[in-house]
């Protein structure tokens, strides 16, 4: 019997035991942290879609017609200004050229004999007028033959890089019908662009005598390795979209930047003094935010609050919050409105150090 007693004691003790410890466990599991805002200086990085066009793109066009006699280069290749590019066929306009030649010096010819008779008072004044005049237009139709004979022969207007051709060798070509195309890719402009909203925060932001310096993420999500300068906003926003375009010009010593490329512009912006929160500290209802403030009583209450931007793991908020309100952090499902919390205060810093953010 009495070990039958003991036996019943040493379970009541135990269950006893296990039950404080559950109550002890219960009540550690409760403690929430709780923190404030941060006012924090850091910087944000926007992003836009952007189009890359070359500082010169031009298209080559015949300038005479005529079938295609030479093609002095290749697709792909870079050429030096005054490089010959195409020669039509020139047989035809250096015979224009040799009969315009021949009538210049049948004109000089006739205006002397003319003046040596004006000279002498045997012609009229007219006649030698009109013998000046016929040498004057002689002297014309030469100049513009040999305008189209040097039209024959097609040389690169500027240092750059040929596209593909548009004829072949041989091909009877047009006036005015393309050839190829010839770009500058020394340097490259890249045109994005920019909401209302944060054409304001750019220009508020950045001083007028500092240029707007930016980054370009190419379609490989590598960064580019030269940064640019935006030099150009356009004048008119579109009224449709409610953008602006920028101009940023970046250098391309390597040759890596083509024209008709598509990227991402990065644009750092500064936030001085923003009011800093963890994104997981937030709770959204019908597309608006909130967070829970605990009062000084440990009672927690939602408020609606203001994103001003977003950047990983952080929010930076416009209003509904100040640096003295303490909110919620952790385990926003497991509380309810009203209710009464046991609280842990973190400091905001060690949140954000823990938040595997950098932000300057």
């Amino acid at each position: 019997m009495k070990r039958v007693l003991m036996l019943a004691s040493l379970c009541v003790l135990l269950l006893h035991t296990s039950c404080k410890k559950e109550k002890e466990k219960e009540e550690v599991e409760t403690k929430f942290p709780v923190t404030n805002p941060i006012k924090k200086d850091t910087a944000i990085v926007r992003d836009y879609v952007c189009q890359v066009h070359s500082i010169q793109h031009i298209e080559l066009r015949a300038q005479e017609r005529g079938y295609l006699e030479k093609i002095f280069v290749d697709e792909g290749q870079f050429v030096k200004k005054g490089e010959p590019l195409f020669q039509i066929m020139p047989k035809l306009y250096e015979a224009e050229y040799q009969s315009a030649k021949a009538e210049v010096k049948f004109a000089d010819i006739e205006y002397q004999n003319t003046k040596k008779l004006a000279d002498q008072n045997v012609v009229a004044p007219n006649e030698l007028a009109m013998a000046e005049a016929k040498l004057a237009k002689a002297n014309a139709e030469l100049a513009l033959a040999q305008v189209h004979l040097d039209f024959t022969l097609i040389r690169a207007p500027f240092d750059g890089i040929i596209d593909r051709f548009h004829v072949r060798l041989g091909s009877l070509v047009d006036e005015g019908e393309l050839l190829t195309n010839l770009s500058d890719n020394s340097e490259m402009w890249v045109y994005y662009n920019v909401p209302e909203a944060e054409y304001l925060d750019i220009k508020t932001q950045i001083n007028k005598k500092d240029p707007i310096k930016v980054n370009l993420l190419m379609p490989n999500n590598k960064v580019f390795g030269h940064s640019g300068v935006v030099e150009t906003i356009e004048a008119d926003f579109n009224n449709e979209t409610g953008n602006i375009s920028f101009r940023a010009t970046f250098p391309n010593p390597e040759g890596l930047l083509r024209h008709g490329e598509t990227g991402n512009i990065l644009s750092t912006i500064k936030l001085d003094n923003a009011l800093l929160i963890p994104q997981k500290a937030t709770f959204e209802v019908l597309d608006k935010k909130y967070v829970y403030v605990v009062d000084k009583n440990n009672v927690i209450k939602s408020r609606e609050i203001i994103i001003g931007e977003e950047m990983p793991h952080l929010y930076a908020v416009v209003g509904g919050l100040s640096e003295n309100d303490k909110i919620l952090i952790e385990g926003l499902r497991l509380v309810r409105e009203n209710e009464k919390i046991h609280s842990e205060y973190v400091k905001p810093d060690y949140v954000i150090s823990h938040l595997n953010l950098y932000a300057e």
